[in-house]
């Protein structure tokens, strides 16, 4: 079981790392390709601001990488953030139908009270 265990983190972190160095990868051949400019806001980059770039794959393909970089755009943190919320609206939320009930806790529903008996004593 132990050895099972040991495996699967064994796989795991390997998984992790092709990803960063697939992530690293295309990251610097996409900034190398296009100008440090938001692709959405327009707003430029200077090098000291660089790690709020982000390279956005438009088709959502995480792994299509090609070397021309045509599946990539350079966003912004705030517009690359916004570009997925779309997406996820669009797709739906896997918990749509798991609606939660409002919370009813009042945490100072006690408040006047306790104010009241602090006054008297």
């Amino acid at each position: 079981m132990a050895q099972a265990n040991d495996r699967l983190d064994q796989v795991v972190l390997e998984a992790r790392r092709n990803a960063e160095k697939r992530a690293a990868g295309y990251r610097a051949q996409a900034l190398k390709l296009f100008p440090w400019v938001c692709g959405r806001c327009a707003r430029t980059f200077a090098h000291s601001h660089l790690q709020l770039l982000e390279v956005h794959h438009k088709n959502s393909n995480h792994d299509d990488n090609p070397p021309d970089g045509s599946n990539w755009e350079l966003l912004c943190t705030y517009c690359h953030e916004h570009e997925h919320s779309k997406l996820q609206d669009m797709a739906g939320r896997a918990d749509a139908g798991n609606v939660l009930s409002a919370s009813t806790f009042n945490p100072f529903a006690e408040l006047k009270a306790m104010m009241e008996s602090k006054k008297r004593g």
